[in-house]
């Protein structure tokens, strides 16, 4: 599902703006994003948890970690 979805679905359930929804959403994405960027877990009540993990660089040609295929541009 997308942000969009969700904003839609967000908008139609509360009655309110699809724009004030997506901001909601989007802030809801940021404070999970802040949480696991700065080394904390992210709590989804009803969802689980989001631990931070070892961060993975992705570079051009090199192979993928889990997979090790190829990614190219």
């Amino acid at each position: 599902m997308k942000r969009i979805d969700i904003a839609s679905r967000l908008a139609r359930r509360r009655r309110i703006s699809r724009a004030r929804a997506a901001d909601c959403v989007d802030r809801v994405v940021h404070d999970i994003l802040k949480k696991l960027r700065s080394g904390q877990p992210a709590v989804l009540p009803g969802l689980g948890r989001l631990e931070p993990g070892k961060p993975v660089r992705l570079r051009p040609g090199k192979p993928a970690p889990k997979t090790g295929k190829r990614r190219d541009r």
